[in-house]
């Protein structure tokens, strides 16, 4: 085969590969016009070469980031080094549907990209290749596994009865806390209640209606709570509260309208009306305390005091004792 033959082989094949290669090629001159255009981008955009050759990019994309854009090609055009981005720092350049099967849920294709900077004779960077790569399957397992990680952190985080954080969160947050105001001497305040004759709801309704209980005081909890604070359900009918930069009469504020929101309400389980309510301790913040724990004790010894003085009722503790 002649030599001249064979090139021209060598050409179709290379056109033929340029053209069915499942990625993305685009090539830009300087001024940002489109050169080349692949049968890839043909497919997922729907415009033909002939109809987007010589126009300029922005014009016939204007969902392009156009200043992200000329930044990154700029940068190999100067450079004339090759520049990457991958989706979890742009989720694409071109906003083409997804049509994989595999991941039909997503609405876009996910996109790396390589810009590689073409030279001329002279060796001067007078165009761009953009390799356009569709990692869509990729992306949306990647999403997926991170959205599925974080609903099971959520779990172990949530008491599965009543939705509010678990003690185990609970306590954690507090540790947290407790590190922090030690170093600011800050105003926090830490409320221990119950449920009054708790024994009693379960013995005479049943265990449904004890969870229907509790399911009611957190709401009632979650519906009082200021979003910077933080409450948990510490054990059987015990909830726990961190009011955050509130001291011990602010904090008697916030219990007193607690406490007359449960003892005013009721739920009905059965047709039956159950009437409740619950006793509280608080405990402020004191320096003298060593450890969390100590703290918690302060706020729990108040709450037995509300307790041994006749229930539904707020008590605080004595300088932390």
């Amino acid at each position: 085969m002649p030599a001249a033959d064979f090139n021209m082989h060598e050409i179709h094949w290379l056109m033929d590969m340029f053209n069915t290669v499942d990625v993305g090629l685009v090539v830009l001159d300087r001024k940002y016009r489109v050169c080349i255009w692949n049968g890839f981008m043909e497919n997922h955009s729907g415009l033909l070469p002939s109809a987007v050759k010589d126009k300029d990019l922005f014009d016939l994309f204007p969902s392009i980031d156009e200043k992200w854009f000329r930044t990154k090609t700029e940068s190999v055009f100067v450079l004339k080094n090759r520049s990457f981005t991958i989706w979890e720092q742009k989720p694409y350049i071109f906003r083409f549907k997804n049509y994989r099967p595999i991941t039909g849920k997503a609405n876009h294709m996910y996109q790396n990209a390589t810009f590689i900077p073409l030279t001329s004779t002279t060796g001067d960077v007078t165009h761009v290749c953009i390799i356009i790569y569709d990692v869509t399957d990729e992306a949306v397992n990647k999403i997926e596994l991170e959205e599925a990680n974080r609903m099971l952190e959520q779990i172990s985080r949530t008491d599965g009865l009543t939705q509010l954080p678990n003690r185990s969160f609970w306590e954690e947050s507090l540790q947290k806390e407790f590190k922090r105001v030690s170093r600011s001497q800050g105003h926090d305040s830490l409320l221990m209640l119950d449920i009054d004759h708790f024994k009693n709801i379960n013995d005479s309704h049943g265990h449904a209606a004890g969870d229907e209980a509790l399911r009611h005081i957190a709401n009632i909890i979650s519906n009082t709570l200021r979003e910077s604070d933080m409450a948990g359900r510490y054990g059987g009918e015990e909830f726990a509260i961190t009011l955050y930069d509130t001291d011990a009469e602010g904090a008697k504020v916030f219990a007193e309208r607690l406490r007359a929101q449960v003892e005013s309400s009721h739920v009905v389980v059965n047709e039956e009306v159950i009437k409740m309510t619950i006793s509280v301790g608080i405990a402020q913040y004191d320096s003298a305390f060593e450890q969390h724990e100590q703290w918690v004790a302060a706020a729990d010894k108040a709450l037995y005091k509300s307790k041994q003085e006749g229930r539904n009722r707020i008590s605080i503790a004595n300088n932390g004792a």
